[in-house]
């Protein structure tokens, strides 16, 4: 069978999927103030600041929506995700557009993050087996208040079937990196579980290249203000030099002496 014949028997298996049991949203309120903007704050940076894995590659990042692997199992529900080579769909009202369906995007996410913020979540236990089983890339458990470890920060990398703990923050089949950074989100001081670049430098969230754009175009400013002030201190000079030289010439003139004549 051809691969175009395939991939089509694949996508019409998958619109004939019935999925009319599945509940894609459960009225759960959200999380607590700052796992809150924790969460906004991880999808915020990388849709402002990062162009994604490499030169005409896509990605998509959501927060708290629920991850379908199987037909008849219940989702999990990530804090946040990162897939990468994947688009999100056009019409994502549609049901089956409506959570993270594997089947649906084909893959399972590059990274899942949780944001531990109690003793039940089991996100060391469970849900990293099970993360591990669904296929995902790279599993990071933040834990600022030491819930379930001594340990705020903690990465997996998936081995096989297994995640296995690494000590390197820099995902590297990702092109991510991520790293704490002590600082005030959206007027909320904390400690952040933020991502950066290779060499360690934070992504910035919008409000952050707004302002530093901002500050680029006043230093602009700035120094144009400066060139222009240099240059009619300049012009003042220049102008002075010529009236004096004038005011010589005149005396000398006075004086019958041709100014021409000294060198």
């Amino acid at each position: 069978m051809s691969q175009t014949r395939t991939h089509e028997l694949d996508q019409y298996i998958i619109d004939e999927l019935d999925i009319s049991h599945i509940v894609t949203e459960d009225d759960s309120p959200v999380d607590n103030l700052f796992s809150e903007r924790q969460m906004r704050l991880l999808v915020d940076s990388l849709y402002a600041s990062w162009a994604g894995p490499g030169e005409g590659r896509t990605f998509v990042a959501m927060a708290n929506v629920g991850v379908f692997f199987q037909l008849h199992s219940a989702p999990l529900v990530p804090d946040v995700l990162v897939s990468i080579d994947v688009t999100l769909p056009p019409e994502p009202w549609e049901k089956r557009h409506r959570s993270y369906f594997v089947w649906e995007y084909g893959k399972p996410p590059d990274i899942v993050i949780e944001i531990v913020s109690n003793k039940v979540g089991d996100e060391l236990g469970d849900k990293l087996l099970d993360y591990a089983r669904m296929g995902v890339g790279y599993y990071v458990v933040y834990d600022p208040e030491r819930f379930v470890s001594q340990t705020p920060l903690r990465i997996f990398t998936r081995n096989s079937l297994r995640f296995a703990e690494v000590t390197d923050a820099w995902l590297s089949q990702v092109g991510l990196g991520v790293t704490l950074w002590e600082g005030e989100y959206e007027g909320m001081p904390g400690v952040w579980l933020r991502w950066c670049d290779q060499q360690g430098v934070i992504l910035a969230t919008g409000q952050e290249a707004l302002m530093q754009s901002q500050q680029l175009l006043e230093q602009e400013r700035q120094r144009a203000e400066q060139e222009a002030q240099r240059a009619e201190q300049e012009a003042q000079r220049a102008t002075a030099a010529e009236q004096r030289a004038a005011a010589l010439a005149a005396k000398l003139a006075a004086l019958g002496i041709d100014p021409a004549s000294i060198e």
